[in-house]
């Protein structure tokens, strides 16, 4: 069977990911919570490794784990911070830089010979947040990188490389950012929906995806008109 790695396999999206693809692929399952990771590695038959990818060692020992056999590489794990950038501190800025964004462009540098021969395929789990959002500045700034790393290694490496960009994701992320979601609208969805899209986005060779797919319309105004986009989201968001 062909070899997938998941990180952030132990909850949320990561999970309903390598539950997706339990049955078809032989998982490798990276995660922080040994205990969660175990639950779902026991539901789809994968293996774990329990990694912290806040440092050099974690994505290591991703790396000495799966090179060689890797065909394809999810890159699910993250973590949020909410409030104004002047509030957050320099320690928990250097730990979303690490694990949103420079465990991701390490793990994919150091895999990329593998996932060259196997003809391979990566997966990011982006964020519409990559498009800016207030009180979520560091956050933001790694989904961007995120997307833009993922479209600069798409015309680069001569793999499959997928970008998912979800909107707020019923998950445990709200609660360990520090802030409950608090937006009406729009209404969370469900991290198996992002997960579908991500394992049809991989099986179709799709570049970029949104979810749900109507957040599309926001990033086209961002990108065409910047300026109208922020009036917009100060007016849908004043806080």
């Amino acid at each position: 069977m062909r070899t997938a790695v998941v990180t952030g396999a132990s909850s949320g999206i990561g999970a309903a990911v390598a539950e997706r693809l339990a049955g078809s692929w032989d998982l490798l399952l990276v995660g922080r919570d040994e205990a969660r990771l175990a639950a779902v590695a026991d539901r789809t038959g994968g293996r774990s490794l329990v990694a912290d990818l806040a440092g050099p060692d974690g994505v290591e020992a991703v790396r000495a784990a799966a090179d060689g056999r890797v065909t394809l590489l999810v890159h699910a794990a993250g973590l949020g911070a909410a409030g104004p950038l002047a509030d957050t501190s320099a320690a928990c800025v250097d730990e979303l830089m690490q694990v949103n964004l420079v465990a991701p462009v390490q793990l994919t540098r150091a895999l990329l010979p593998t996932l060259v021969a196997q003809r391979g395929h990566v997966a990011f789990v982006a964020s519409i947040a990559a498009i800016g959002v207030a009180d979520e500045v560091v956050y933001s700034a790694t989904k961007a990188g995120l997307r833009g790393f993922a479209d600069a290694l798409r015309l680069e490496a001569g793999i499959g490389v997928t970008t998912v960009l979800p909107g707020a994701v019923d998950t445990p992320y709200f609660a360990r950012r520090g802030r409950p979601y608090h937006r009406r609208f729009p209404r969370p969805v469900s991290p198996e929906r992002v997960a579908a899209a991500l394992v049809d986005g991989v099986r179709r060779r799709r570049t970029e995806m949104f979810v749900p797919g109507w957040l599309t319309l926001g990033a086209r105004v961002h990108g065409a008109a910047p300026a109208l986009f922020a009036r917009l989201s100060r007016r849908a968001d004043p806080h």
